[in-house]
């Protein structure tokens, strides 16, 4: 048995390997294609987003009778969850690739989005969102996603992590226009089904036809570069500046020798302390601009002007990145993601919201490229799903505090005034933190 399966998995390996080079004589790298299911699973994968959510936050809470507060809670306790699984998923994707981790996620997530269509209590409705929902999003989401290309790409890991995360980008700047018609037209619990379905229609597919493990696997090299990555040529031995950014891409990790570094808690604590800002807006942030006397219109197009920025900006990060220091490049966003935020919140005056959360969502829009890119960067590619999925554990906990924090600071104080501010704070703490990250170095063993 064992030697039928091995026999099988070296004819799908020759097999792709014969397509990788065909592609290769039409000069296009096959890590492309990787990076193109990427996309699509991050559209897929934003159905299950906060900022998706918020536009049902007022339906729910009216129909299942329920407050802001507790609602808020649903995808804390979906972030906790994520988080739990994380460490798991990334070791199995260093071990298996991503290939049918994304097909069985997707269709997962696509049963779970049918069945909310049938709930008749707020209880079926978290449950079915907090085990189904969750699991199979992380098994198919963007960690996965981002491991899975870091296989392919060291060099133009910028550009590579920039284009799948404009997948989200996409959808967000859909999204709200899509769910706002779609509510409208079926009611909630229709558009959940019509969900489950493109899920699987984006993603199942693509993923088992397109998705390898390793350029190797191929007989291809990250990049598509005529030698290994750190390769012995002659340009190894020169220590450039740039080159002096990034850890062997080749050193395997250990958990416990991850978490002794410095480097690990860094990056845990720069996103970490942020996202719990993010998670909170993206969740609050059509009710915020309602409640201050605009329209439910005026509402949806800033979710999109903030998932335009979204979609336009991750590439020029990626690149950036690629130029100069990465963490120099992180310091940039949370400033400018501040600076927008700060705007925004300044006054109920139309053109300011716009203008505001048009530079945060600029800011937000390095979020879905940098901190991948330092993780990779510093940690390699052979371990990195065990130790990206083990920061996620912390990151993501510190994330889901941000939806029942803006909720019950609401419910405290009548509006998001005070949640707003803090917020502003952790993006400038997060600036600064930025500035102290170096690459971490392995202790000889």
């Amino acid at each position: 048995m064992r030697a039928q399966a091995n026999s099988c998995y070296t004819v799908d390996v020759e097999t792709a390997a014969t397509v990788a080079r065909g592609i290769k004589r039409q000069g296009l790298f096959y890590g492309w294609y990787i990076v193109a299911v990427g996309f699509l699973a991050n559209v897929a994968s934003s159905f299950a987003l906060a900022s998706t959510l918020s536009i049902f936050l007022k339906p729910l809470t009216s129909e299942l009778g329920i407050s802001r507060g507790v609602f808020s809670l649903l995808r804390s306790g979906e972030g906790i969850i994520g988080a739990c699984l994380a460490p798991l998923v990334g070791t199995l994707t260093d071990r298996y690739g991503g290939r049918w981790l994304m097909a069985i996620g997707a269709s997962i997530v696509g049963v779970g989005y049918l069945l909310l269509g049938h709930v008749e209590s707020f209880g079926q409705f978290a449950a079915i969102r907090m085990t189904l929902v969750t699991f199979g999003d992380v098994l198919m989401g963007y960690m996965v996603v981002n491991v899975v290309v870091a296989q392919w790409f060291v060099r133009r890991r910028g550009r590579a992590f920039a284009v799948t995360s404009m997948g989200v980008g996409f959808a967000k700047v859909c999204m709200p226009i899509l769910v706002a018609w779609l509510l409208l037209a079926l009611g909630w619990r229709q558009t959940w089904m019509v969900f489950g379905v493109l899920t699987v229609a984006l993603l199942v597919l693509p993923a088992v036809l397109v998705v390898r493990r390793s350029p190797e696997d191929m007989g291809l090299h990250p990049d598509g570069a005529a030698e290994p990555a750190g390769g012995n040529g002659s340009a190894r031995n020169k220590k450039t500046a740039s080159e002096l950014r990034f850890a062997d891409s080749e050193t395997v990790w250990t958990r416990t020798e991850a978490v002794r570094s410095s480097a690990f808690w860094l990056l845990v604590t720069t996103f970490g302390i942020s996202s719990i800002g993010v998670t909170g807006l993206n969740l609050h942030v059509y009710s915020y601009v309602t409640d201050i006397g605009h329209s439910a219109v005026v509402a949806a197009t800033v979710m999109s002007v903030i998932a335009s920025m979204q979609l336009a900006s991750p590439l020029a990060w990626g690149l950036l990145a690629e130029r100069i220091d990465a963490r120099i490049t992180a310091m940039l966003r949370f400033v400018v993601q501040g600076v927008g935020l700060a705007l925004a919140i300044s006054t109920d005056s139309l053109i300011c919201l716009y203008a505001g959360f048009f530079l945060y969502g600029i800011g937000l829009g390095g979020n879905m490229v940098l901190p991948d890119i330092l993780w990779a960067n510093y940690f390699g590619r052979r371990s990195l799903g065990k130790i990206r999925g083990m920061g996620l554990l912390i990151s993501q906990v510190l994330a889901a505090a941000g939806p029942p924090f803006f909720g019950f600071l609401f419910d405290i104080t009548g509006g998001y005034g005070l949640s707003f501010a803090i917020f502003g704070l952790a993006l400038m703490s997060s600036a600064l933190l930025s500035l102290m990250l170096r690459p971490p170095r392995k202790r000889p063993g």
